[in-house]
């Protein structure tokens, strides 16, 4: 039997899809991080010390994981009623608004502490929108995609995620070059007045995907459940909580992207700005290549193996980059970021959408990813607050930092030790019963 070509596109058309709007969104979410590492201490939080103004800044950065969550039970519960599709769109347009308003706000020395309440305002509905962004492109890409690549698919979203952090370094790039007045008067709102491009582009994109074939079977065939969280909770709620403490790796990249990056370019190191954000930029080049390259390693020897390389070696690695920046020896401090974030942690960061996807069955997939993933993801932005309490106040223990970031690669290891190994499962089987019963790869027949 013939397989129509639009049905043969689609799977492409899926992943491109989830690349550029997951580019396109992270570019929002990111910009923010470095002005929160570079500008935002400046000019909402001018008031305080140094150090204080650098700890309150970075945990407006947090403020958008905690809100997460929330957003995910929501988003979460609309996706799997209403479609992947419109949450896609949604998300999008919602990143793409309060991104552009955090560039309008005025500063603290124009309006006073309106200024910070409303910077956090801004940050929670950016948290929201990225509570169903990976998890419905996720969805969507893994749905379509054939069932022996759904871990190379899957992992398009990722690497577009890298490649939204990318271009939120490179566009900051010439801001942080600036002299000091203008960036902190204009220049750092420019990459947020961007988002008005960026949020036109990736809704042109998206509305034009068509609805995975199976949802679209799942609603016409069983219908959709009128509450996906509590089918979610009683039939995978040991998942639920292995996608959680998986998504604690995502600390790696909280401390790599934030808290480093402030370290860096403190008094007590001295790097520029400018040679510290092409640390970032390098790296996620690099993860743009190793991303998809892992995946697809992970659709011949599973989704374990690579996982626990990424999770493992990224508790390792995070000692020998902060070391390097502690040393102030930039070219060590270049090769050890880029190993540390564009290869080791690009194993984990390039499986977890498969490997999370498919602990689910259709009618619950995006709920018990946006619920897990953000759950995890909240901590994890909250990592750099933290980080930046152990640090001491001279903000120099890097030490404490390394050994606690490896701290939270622990729970991601046990969780990826005590899952079942899915890359040869069925797509129309994932996350069914007879699959949560099994306990070996070999049990499951392909």
């Amino acid at each position: 039997m013939s397989v129509p070509a639009e049905a043969v596109g689609q799977p492409k058309k899926a992943a491109t899809a989830a690349w550029i709007g997951s580019a396109l969104e992270y570019y929002d979410f990111f910009i923010y991080g470095s002005a929160a590492a570079l500008i935002f201490p400046k000019v909402f939080f001018d008031e305080s010390d140094p150090a204080t103004a650098t700890l309150l800044s970075l945990a407006t950065f947090g403020v958008a994981y905690a809100a997460r969550p929330v957003g995910a039970l929501f988003l979460g519960h609309f996706g799997d009623r209403a479609g992947r599709k419109k949450i896609m769109v949604f998300t999008l347009i919602l990143m793409g608004l309060s991104t552009f308003l955090i560039g309008c706000l005025p500063t603290r020395h124009q309006v006073g502490t309106l200024a910070p309440v409303l910077l956090v305002l801004c940050r929670v509905l950016q948290g929201i929108s990225a509570a169903g962004e990976q998890a419905s492109a996720n969805s969507m890409s893994l749905e379509h995609a054939p069932a022996h690549r759904r871990g190379f698919f899957t992992s398009f979203t990722l690497s577009g995620t890298q490649g939204g952090q990318l271009l939120a370094t490179l566009v900051f790039l010439p801001v942080a070059a600036l002299p000091e007045d203008q960036l902190l008067s204009w220049g750092w709102r420019v990459p947020f007045w961007l988002s008005v491009v960026v949020a036109v582009v990736g809704i042109v994109i998206r509305r034009k995907l068509d609805e995975t074939p199976a949802f679209a079977q799942q609603a016409a065939s069983e219908g959709v459940p009128k509450l996906p969280l509590v089918v979610l909770l009683r039939e995978h709620w040991a998942d639920v909580l292995r996608v959680i403490g998986g998504a604690l790796i995502a600390s790696v990249s909280t401390i790599f992207t934030v808290w480093a990056l402030a370290y860096a370019t403190s008094d007590a190191v001295g790097m520029s700005r400018s040679s510290m954000l092409w640390v970032g930029a390098l790296a996620n080049l690099v993860a743009l290549a190793a991303i998809p390259a892992w995946a697809t390693l992970s659709d011949r020897v599973g989704r374990r193996p690579v996982f626990l390389i990424g999770a493992a070696g990224s508790a390792v690695m995070m000692f020998l980059y902060l070391w390097a920046i502690s040393t102030g020896n930039y070219p060590l401090t270049l090769l050890f970021g880029i190993v540390t974030f564009g290869v080791v942690y690009s194993a984990a960061n390039g499986v977890w959408p498969s490997f999370y996807g498919e602990m689910f069955s259709t009618r619950v997939r995006l709920s018990g990813m946006a619920i897990g993933t953000q759950i995890g993801f909240a901590v994890a932005g909250f990592a750099v607050t933290f980080a930046a309490q152990i640090a001491g106040p001279d903000g120099t223990d890097w030490s404490s930092v390394a050994l606690f970031t490896a701290a939270l690669c622990v729970p991601p290891v046990i969780a990826a030790l005590t899952a079942r190994e899915t890359h040869k499962v069925p797509t129309e089987d994932l996350g069914s019963r007879a699959h949560r019963q099994a306990s070996r790869p070999e049990k499951v027949t392909a």
